[in-house]
């Protein structure tokens, strides 16, 4: 077996003594997409803002590579290689893809000036690998659309050598034509062995990125499987009822109530 990119093991944390994740594990290989599925209040958005280092675990442990990793904040997440972007996308509206992509770690002169040409040089090099059709360096990115703005919020991600991304929603509000660009980025990202943990409500959207599936209900995990060993509705009974088809490794949470 290949060792793992990310292993999230036996994961539990608690808020004011109700336990919002209770012993989950999951884990994520190079260049797969896992979708972590399940209704509001089942558990997922906590348990990745544990590995993103939002949150810190009460118990478990996280491996990075094979390796205990020690993630207790966002800063910590990033030197392994982490990276959140989150349905908002976190962007700067008034600027352009060059200064969001280096948003707080700017390239500077030897005079101490903001380099904006080596800045722009780099963008459109990071832009190259996700997006060849981007061509909208110079305006705000205010003016592009949802699609464009996730492209600038991966470069972002993945030119400080992100490994592993958490997308957070990466579709929601987005018309037909720029779901399938998004679609085609996160292609693009698992050609060049990123792994992704993706975070959806869109059952037919995880159907056609993800190569798995992990489902959490009640703060448990009710099991995982690969995507094309169960059908779209066997997945929504796993989401509604935590019941477990066959092609599905079920977990702790199974037919929980």
């Amino acid at each position: 077996m290949r060792t793992p990119l990310v292993e999230m093991r036996d994961i539990s944390i608690a808020f004011g003594g109700i336990k919002a994740v209770d012993a989950v594990t999951v884990d994520l290989h190079a260049g797969e997409v896992v979708a972590l599925l399940g209704h509001n209040g089942a558990g997922k958005s906590t348990l990745i803002k544990v590995l993103s280092g939002a949150y810190r675990a009460d118990a478990g442990e996280i491996r990075v590579r094979g390796e205990a990793a020690d993630i207790f904040t966002p800063r910590d997440a990033k030197k392994y290689g982490i990276e959140t972007i989150y349905q908002t996308l976190a962007l700067a509206d008034n600027v352009d893809a060059a200064a969001n992509i280096f948003l707080g770690r700017e390239l500077v002169t030897r005079w101490g000036t903001l380099d904006d040409v080596a800045m722009e040089s780099e963008a459109r090099k990071v832009m190259g690998r996700l997006n060849p059709h981007f061509r909208r360096f110079k305006e705000p990115v205010r003016a592009l659309s949802g699609g464009q703005r996730q492209s600038v919020a991966i470069a972002r991600a993945i030119h400080f050598d992100a490994k592993i991304l958490i997308m957070d929603e990466p579709t929601a509000a987005l018309g037909p034509a720029e779901t399938k660009q998004v679609g085609d980025l996160v292609k693009q990202l698992k050609t060049q062995g990123i792994g992704i943990f993706l975070i959806s409500h869109d059952i037919h959207d995880v159907f056609d990125l993800a190569d798995r599936i992990s489902v959490m209900k009640n703060g448990r995990l009710v099991g995982s499987a690969r995507c094309t060993d169960l059908t779209k509705d066997e997945a929504l009974g796993m989401i509604i009822m935590g019941k477990c088809p066959p092609g599905a490794v079920p977990g702790p949470g199974a037919n929980a109530a």
